[in-house]
């Protein structure tokens, strides 16, 4: 199958949007525009699209970076980057042209 990867650098765990964190909004967004894997990777320093530099501290993680990464078909993709446009939350994103495919012989049954 043919799609897109995007990966979403939420610079800051502490910030909210209803009632979640910036993760699990993201995480929900994606669920409804219905994208149905994401990857959560929790990065120990990065510097934001503004130049300001976040960190995971041992006392303070808080201000732990991460980068939530789905891949899906282009519509669903689309779909998911309007509703975190429109979402009032700042985040940086890119997002690349994929081939992807999910394998193995129960692929598609969920078995082991």
């Amino acid at each position: 199958m043919k799609g897109s990867q995007l990966t979403v650098f939420a610079a800051n765990q502490s910030h909210r949007k209803s009632h979640m964190t910036v993760v699990e909004w993201i995480l929900h967004t994606a669920k409804k525009a219905g994208i149905q894997g994401a990857t959560v990777i929790e990065v120990s320093e990065c510097i934001d699209a503004h130049g300001k530099y976040h960190a995971a501290r041992f006392f303070e993680l808080v201000d732990q970076p991460v980068v939530v990464t789905v891949a899906a078909e282009d519509g669903r993709i689309d779909a998911l980057l309007d509703s975190l446009r429109h979402g009032g939350v700042q985040l940086f994103y890119t997002r690349c042209p994929i081939e992807y495919e999910v394998l193995g012989a129960d692929a598609g049954e969920g078995g082991e």
